[in-house]
């Protein structure tokens, strides 16, 4: 005899799934509730209804079922959601839904068409929902402290910027520091008046300043003690504690990438191409991945080609490349740094290499 198991009572179709159908489901991730369809294997729709987007909602609902293969969309909630599948059986499909123009151009986009167009791209070819792969929980966990230090730093930022708009408007101007350096002793040269107003916003960036610091603290000692792996990054000058554990906690597994030539495209650090014919323009970096991420490389390839930075073969490449002239060569010069920068950390990662900074410069010498 056949086991039913009932779905939801809220569907206007067939409410049970028989645990010999082979069954695809499309899922639309909402904040508090999430909508479904359900396909067979000769893909007429099965079940449409919604569930709630909580721990509890998704055992209820997925924890007796039969395996099956589930998509959702990238956001929020899928990180969890994906996991908590996984752990019932489910083979779990997270789809870049913004590279899916089926979904995200759509003149007709909501909940319930977007779970059935999920569920109908699973079931002909997963490949075409571009997907993804969420890092692990213990991953996520240690990631929450550089990400916390990334919201401090963009509020003090905001408060340091909002101090010096105010001061201009009065015809004064703080002294010119960086933001870490903003404390009570920049204000001594305005007015007494100016000074007093200003007083709580300089407080506050005194206080994120501190904050900031001791998640620097808690990022250094969670790469000493959990990702010794770091070390080989920060051989690489420009490379700190942050830079090189937010690169080993977003690629996570150095094995993803066959080449590490391909995490230059991972983080969306390469050109767009559109190519058509004999026509090739160039086009700006797709700004693809983790935006994050991403952010430091560049701040990495800022501290390599400053004036002070050491000499290495990054720097004389990144060098050469700024010098070709035209007023925006350095700024693609950086961006072209940064994609080195991200292939030589991936590099470095999977080799144990010990980093010699003019390797190629010192190998071309000698051929000379």
């Amino acid at each position: 005899m056949k086991k039913n198991i009932r779905i939801s009572k809220s569907s206007t179709r067939s409410t049970t799934i028989r645990k010999s159908d082979q069954v695809t489901i499309g899922m639309d991730l909402g904040d508090k509730t999430s909508r479904y369809c359900a396909l067979n294997a000769a893909g007429e729709v099965v079940v449409e209804a919604s569930c709630a987007t909580t721990k509890k909602g998704m055992a209820q609902l997925f924890g007796s079922m039969a395996h099956c293969r589930i998509a959702v969309e990238v956001g929020t909630h899928s990180p969890w959601v994906s996991r908590e599948l996984k752990k019932f059986g489910h083979e779990v499909i997270v789809a870049n839904a913004r590279q899916v123009k089926l979904i995200s151009q759509s003149s007709r986009k909501n909940d319930k068409l977007d779970a059935q167009m999920l569920a109908r791209l699973a079931r002909m070819d997963p490949g075409l929902l571009r997907p993804i792969r969420h890092r692990s929980e213990e991953a996520q966990k240690d990631l929450l402290t550089i990400r916390i230090r990334a919201a401090l730093v963009e509020s003090r930022t905001g408060l340091v910027n909002a101090a010096r708009g105010l001061t201009k408007a009065t015809g004064e101007r703080l002294a010119s520091c960086d933001a870490d350096q903003m404390d009570m002793g920049k204000l001594e040269e305005l007015p007494a008046d100016l000074r007093e107003s200003l007083k709580p916003l300089v407080e506050e960036v005194e206080s994120l300043t501190e904050k900031i610091k001791e998640c620097d603290r808690k990022i250094e000692q969670i790469a000493r003690d959990r990702y010794p792996e770091t070390k080989l990054l920060r051989q690489v000058s420009g490379v700190g504690p942050l830079i090189a554990l937010t690169y080993i906690l977003t690629i996570e597994d150095k094995e993803r990438f066959e080449k590490s030539r391909d995490v230059g495209c991972y983080v969306g650090l390469r050109p767009k191409q559109s190519e058509s014919g004999e026509r090739q323009p160039e086009l700006r970096i797709t700004k693809e991945g983790d935006v994050y991420l991403r952010r430091l490389l560049v701040q990495g390839a800022h501290c390599i080609m400053g004036s002070r930075a050491p000499d290495t073969d990054l720097k004389r490449w990144g060098a050469k490349l700024a010098g070709r002239g035209g007023k925006n060569a350095r700024k693609r010069a950086i961006v072209a740094v940064a994609r080195k920068l991200a292939i030589l950390l991936h590099h470095l990662w999977a080799t144990g290499e010990v980093y010699e900074p003019l390797k190629n410069s010192q190998a071309m010498a000698k051929a000379a």
